[in-house]
């Protein structure tokens, strides 16, 4: 069984790839793909509820931290997408602009010093951003109805969502401030220590397969994305074809094989974590992550 850790998008697209052009089954794998529910991918995965699942480095650093056994098998994406989305004509280029805006938050113990940290490297003042919980709220309706101005989110779907849905955003991107934060994988595979351990062999038809699917997906985007839209219907189809077309350039991006991963860039962003209160003591980052069974 395999959990994503949200509805389907194109970030799973080389899944789905795997499913429909039979790589799962050629590798000797019968995968059911599921959404998660009130259990998170990376619970379901650590209580054996699940096999593998979709999570993000951040997410299996904090789990690992607490001595939740997961391990990050392949990098999705190569770099961080994501960015803060603000309404157009509020006119902010950069975390200078935050002052005086309201930021919707879904309660990450990593969004707050991630802003203080953004907005320091800018010269601005945190304690001038207003900080609204909103849970899991959508952002793009918040902000497009006027009760937050700002929100983080994965510019690969929701910023295309926002296009689509006629909201104008302005977008200040992570990728322009990794001198201030350390770039991280997001989202990336996990699979549980003890499936590691005892089927090695089943996670290493698994990442075969999935390799596959990815690489498909980053040399075909436009039938890639068509069967995304297959299996998930109900999806918009202009949506899921404009992220695949951008996306796909950041699944394999300047990464030698589709999956890889560096300890540099676990080991950065854990000690980032820790200089700023979100760990009280970093972890062994070559734990946290393989590569051993990417083919």
């Amino acid at each position: 069984m395999f959990i994503l850790d949200w509805v389907p998008n194109t970030n799973h697209t080389g899944i789905f790839v795997a499913e429909a052009e039979g790589y799962f089954e050629e590798a000797g794998l019968d995968v059911e793909i599921i959404q998660p529910g009130e259990v998170r991918a990376e619970a379901a995965v650590a209580g054996d509820a699940a096999d593998f699942g979709i999570s993000f480095q951040e997410q299996v650093t904090l789990a690992r931290a607490d001595d939740v056994p997961i391990v990050s098998i392949a990098a999705v994406l190569q770099h961080n997408t994501s960015g803060f989305a603000s309404a157009a004509h509020l006119n902010v280029t950069s975390p200078a602009d935050f002052e005086g805006l309201r930021y919707g938050a879904w309660g990450s113990p990593f969004e707050y010093p991630t802003l203080e940290v953004l907005m320091s490297c800018a010269g601005a003042d945190f304690s001038q951003l207003e900080i609204v919980n909103t849970g899991w709220s959508d952002p793009l309706a918040l902000i497009a109805e006027g009760q937050i101005d700002m929100a983080w989110i994965f510019y690969g779907w929701q910023g295309f969502q926002a296009q689509q849905q006629g909201v104008a955003l302005n977008v200040v991107m992570m990728e322009d401030y990794f001198d201030c934060i350390p770039d991280y994988y997001t989202p990336v595979v996990i699979a549980s220590e003890d499936t590691i351990a005892n089927r090695p062999e089943v996670v290493r038809a698994l990442m075969k397969a999935l390799s596959r699917g990815y690489d498909f997906a980053t040399e075909n985007p436009g039938k890639a994305a068509d069967i995304l839209l297959a299996a998930v219907p109900e999806l918009d189809a202009e949506l899921v074809k404009a992220s695949q077309d951008w996306l796909s350039e950041y699944y394999k991006a300047d990464a030698p094989r589709w999956g890889e991963q560096k300890e540099s860039v676990w080991q950065e962003y854990a000690d980032w974590m820790v200089e700023y209160g979100i760990l009280s003591a970093s972890i062994s980052a070559s734990d946290a992550f393989t590569n051993e069974f990417l083919p």
